[in-house]
C-alpha cells in the first residue's frame, strides 16, 4: 500500500511542475504574438500617418504656390514640416520600440514563473514523500 501513497505523490508533483511549465510557456509565446500584433499595427499607423503627412504637405505646397505668399519659402515650410514631423515620428517609435520591449520582458517573466511554479511544486512533493511514513506493522511476540 505505501508504495502506491509514494507512486500517487509522486506522478501527482511530476504532473503538476509538468503543467506549470507549460502554462508559463504558453503565457509567453501569448506575449510575443502580442508583441507582434503591435508591431505590425504601429506599422500600419506609422504607414497611415506618412500617407496623411504627404497629402497635408501636397496642399500646403500648393496653397503657398497658388496664393502668392512672399516670406517663407515653400522649401522652408517643408524643411519646418519636416523638422515637425520628424520629431513627432521619433516620440512615436520610441513608444512602439519600449511597449515591444515590455513585451518581450513579459514573455521572459511568464516563462520563469512557470519554471519556479513547477520548482516549488517539485520541492512540496519531495517534502511530502520525506514527511510520509508508511504504516508501521505491529510487532509480534
Amino acid at each position: 500500500m505505501s508504495f502506491f501513497v509514494v507512486a500517487a505523490i509522486t506522478v501527482s508533483t511530476a504532473y503538476t511542475a509538468t503543467q506549470q511549465i507549460k502554462a508559463g510557456k504558453a503565457q509567453a509565446e501569448e506575449m510575443l504574438r502580442v508583441q507582434q500584433e503591435e508591431e505590425l499595427q504601429a506599422k500600419a499607423e506609422e504607414l497611415a500617418r506618412r500617407e496623411e503627412l504627404n497629402a497635408t504637405l501636397a496642399a500646403n505646397q500648393l496653397a503657398l504656390a497658388t496664393s502668392g505668399i512672399s516670406g517663407m519659402t515653400p522649401e522652408s515650410v517643408a524643411l519646418e514640416s519636416a523638422r515637425q514631423v520628424s520629431s513627432s515620428e521619433s516620440a512615436i517609435g520610441l513608444s512602439s520600440r519600449l511597449r515591444s520591449a515590455q513585451r518581450e520582458r513579459q514573455a521572459v517573466s511568464a516563462a520563469a514563473t512557470g519554471r519556479a511554479q513547477a520548482g516549488g511544486t517539485l520541492l512540496s512533493g519531495a517534502t511530502s514523500l520525506a514527511a510520509y511514513k508508511a504504516p508501521s506493522k505491529p510487532v509480534e511476540y
